[in-house]
């Protein structure tokens, strides 16, 4: 029996393609243990046994960033972690560890190193995090997202995604997607979302009282299905063909129903809508490091989307650029055609192959 320990957590940009790979791990051997290796603090805390698997817990140790008190004691800390970690592999038995950044993995990197287990590394964003980037110099296979992530030694494996989406026949799907978000499904529908917590950019763009692009859309003769986030205030005017939704839980079906999207670039975002052949118009968060706006460079790159800068995204905006989209049939085709070069469903097979590398090994 194969036991495996995935490493990582903080954000679902890191829970969610760990639990991808959990998934397909399980289902090809039900015999197999899996184990997830997470903080007390971050997201995994509360999905993974939501999941059904065992979360195992090493301490947050961030990276310190300046000269501080927490700088002076990192290396303890640090040493503590890694600590755990060895413990848990030699208590649990552990065959292989994969890490998928964050604050678990470091020490997990570091601590199958010492203990002698391969240890195999994905990064999902386009400008990989520190964790990764001292992981990827000994791991036994390193696996990134997009094209151009700059890890020694890594190839193109895309990113392991949700079975919902991987699964998500859009065509068959169109009628009760429509149905459940009040729409028609013989008009074509554009899809506006900022994540669970919003953009407030974009919700001001298309928003009642605002930029207000949201009757511009309407009046192209197209359907706008607007997520506006969970901690919106964004009033529903109650027009015919604007569906306003604070929150969506059944994002396979927005997707299914959608001919255009606008939103955020985080990897996943990037990933699904490129692996379901969705032309799209990314707008990056403008906060951090810039990752955003390199998540979504092949994808427009390739022609399959266009990118407007956050500071840039109004009303007028969406008037120029995006109005115009809607009805230029053709470049939405050719837009269609080039996610396909840019866009994989595989990305969790493609783990599970660098997996199994690692380990025949």
């Amino acid at each position: 029996m194969t036991t495996y320990l995935l490493a990582g957590g903080g954000t679902a940009g890191h829970v969610n393609p760990l639990l991808a790979v959990a998934d397909a791990l399980r289902a090809r051997d039900p015999e197999a243990e899996v184990l997830v290796l997470g903080t007390r603090e971050g997201l995994e805390a509360r999905l993974v046994p939501e999941r059904g698997y065992e979360l195992l817990f090493v301490d947050k140790v961030p990276f310190p960033r300046r000269p501080n008190r927490a700088a002076a004691a990192f290396p303890m800390r640090f040493r503590r972690a890694i600590a755990q970690v060895r413990q848990h592999i030699s208590a649990r038995g552990v065959d292989v560890v994969v890490g998928f950044g964050g604050y678990a993995s470091a020490p997990a990197y570091v601590a199958a190193g010492r203990a002698g287990v391969p240890f195999v590394v994905h990064e999902a964003n386009a400008r990989p995090g520190l964790a990764n980037v001292l992981g990827a110099r000994r791991a036994a296979g390193v696996g990134v997202t997009f094209p151009g992530t700059p890890l020694k030694r890594s190839r193109v494996v895309g990113m392991p995604l949700r079975r919902e989406i991987v699964s998500l026949d859009r065509s068959a799907r169109r009628e009760e997607a429509a149905a459940h978000f009040g729409l028609e499904p013989d008009r074509p529908v554009l899809l506006v979302f900022g994540g669970s917590l919003g953009a407030q950019r974009l919700n001001e763009a298309f928003g009642e009282g605002h930029g207000e692009a949201w009757r511009d859309v309407v009046a192209a003769g197209w359907q706008l299905l607007h997520v506006t986030g969970e901690r919106s205030e964004l009033s529903d005017p109650g027009a015919r063909g604007y569906a306003v939704h604070r929150y969506v839980d059944r994002m396979d079906l927005a997707f299914a129903l959608a001919d255009l999207i606008v939103s955020r670039a985080g990897a996943a975002t990037v990933s699904e809508i490129s692996a379901l052949g969705i032309p799209a118009v990314y707008v990056p968060y403008a906060v951090g490091n810039g990752e955003q706006a390199l998540n979504a460079a092949s994808a427009v790159r390739a022609g399959a989307a266009l990118l407007i800068p956050d500071a840039e995204f109004t009303g007028e905006r969406v008037r120029s650029e995006v109005i115009p989209l809607l009805a230029d049939d053709a470049r939405r085709t050719a837009m269609t055609a080039s996610a396909a070069s840019v866009g994989t469903r595989s990305g969790t097979e493609n783990v599970v192959a660098m997996i199994d590398d690692a380990l025949a090994r």
